[in-house]
């Protein structure tokens, strides 16, 4: 039986006021996985869009657009991510705006097609305002009780809404001026967060911020996951590409075991630890995650090459796989593993990176991919994560030295 004050709190909102960024046991609430999951959509929208562009190879017009419109994926998500680590308050108002943004997700999904097709940006840059236009309300919010942090949100306010404007008047403009204002535009987004932070830093939990990205980072690897399933169909109505398309499906089963092993084997915490830092993790995570969501896109093109229905090559075919594989393990060695590896570990993955790259070339495409992930993986299981006090030994031996 509620008691007569709890009814009236439901309805009414609360202050925004930073989080504690030492906050013991802070994990992600029920609203922030309900977010991801819109984004689903939009990633397997990319992703199928990237197939038919390599299958038709159009692989440059294909790469670019993919990189713009995943660009507006991951920057709405990333943004939302970092702010609700620092700000979040589970009001009516707070749920509604959070709301909204997915909205717009939906929509941008539903644009992703004709940049693609006819390099119509229209649809994605207005649910991408949308969006934004919703992270100005919750920043404009934060602010009145941000404390410190008070001018780092009002830079954060003022800087998105300027640049919502000039994304509405870049839909105006046509030919090579509108793609030189469409990349002008995305860096000025992309200095926003480094100005704002440099006037007062927002108080982002690392433990938090860590696992954000990480449960992003599986639902991207859960496409690969039915790229596989869908090889397994194919063959099942494909009697004569039967032993490929299998292979395939186990070859793809092995290599995303391998990135999820790589990418949950350090303690990322670790790597988020000042300023600069937290900058080129969320940063380098484009990447990352723009990688995991062309693997998907590679392995239907496998497929597609198997059952004789892609104008690409095998060997142009196997890098639509390992490429991104490789842009993957890189980059997850750089921001996370190379800081808690001992000199084994840091030598083994580069050079994991360039035998991934030379598989296309090699006699057996794409298997060879599979046995080195599977030998790195060995690795790292041998040699596990260095302890916090064997780093700092480390660092200190290396600042000694130089």
């Amino acid at each position: 039986m509620t008691s007569p004050t709890a009814a009236p709190a439901k309805s009414r909102l609360f202050p925004m006021r930073p989080h504690d960024p030492n906050e013991p046991g802070r994990t992600a609430s029920s609203l922030e996985l309900f977010f991801d999951l819109v984004f689903v959509v939009a990633v397997s929208i990319a992703a199928a869009e990237l197939h038919d562009a390599f299958t038709e190879a159009h692989i440059t017009d294909g790469l670019i657009a993919y990189s713009v419109v995943f660009f507006g994926i991951w920057w709405a998500w990333m943004n939302f991510t970092w702010f609700a680590t620092s700000f979040a308050t589970d009001d009516w108002l707070y749920r509604i705006l959070t709301i909204v943004q997915m909205g717009g997700v939906l929509v941008l999904a539903a644009g992703i097609e004709p940049v693609f097709a006819d390099r119509d940006f229209t649809v994605l840059v207005l649910s991408y305002v949308v969006m934004r236009v919703a992270m100005v309300a919750q920043w404009l919010r934060a602010s009145r009780s941000a404390g410190p942090s008070r001018r780092a949100t009002q830079i954060y306010a003022g800087g998105i809404a300027t640049v919502q404007v000039l994304w509405l008047v870049q839909l105006l403009l046509t030919g090579p001026v509108s793609s030189v204002a469409l990349f002008l535009l995305i860096a000025a987004e992309i200095a926003i967060p480094i100005v704002a932070e440099r006037q007062g830093t927002t108080p982002w939990h690392p433990h938090h911020i860590t696992e954000r990205y990480g449960l992003f980072t599986l639902i991207l690897l859960g496409e690969s996951l039915l790229a596989s399933a869908n090889a397994i169909i194919e063959a099942l109505h494909d009697d004569q590409a039967l032993g490929p398309l299998i292979s395939i499906a186990v070859l793809t089963l092995v290599v995303t075991a391998a990135l999820w092993w790589m990418y949950f084997w350090p303690p990322h915490h670790r790597a988020i630890s000042s300023f600069g830092s937290s900058l080129r993790y969320g940063y380098v995570h484009y990447f990352v995650f723009a990688a995991a969501g062309a693997l998907s896109a590679g392995v239907e093109v496998e497929i597609d090459v198997l059952t004789h229905h892609s104008k690409l090559g095998e060997v142009t075919a196997s890098f639509t796989v390992t490429v991104p594989i490789a842009i993957f393990v890189l980059g997850i060695w750089w921001i996370a593993l190379r800081g808690t590896a001992d000199r084994v570990v840091n030598a083994v993955i580069p050079l994991a990176v360039v035998l991934v790259l030379l598989d296309p070339i090699l006699p057996i495409p794409f298997a060879i991919t599979a046995v080195v992930m599977t030998l790195v993986v060995a690795v790292l299981v041998l040699r596990p994560p260095l302890p916090q006090q064997a780093i700092r030994r480390t660092l200190l031996e290396v600042v000694r030295e130089s």
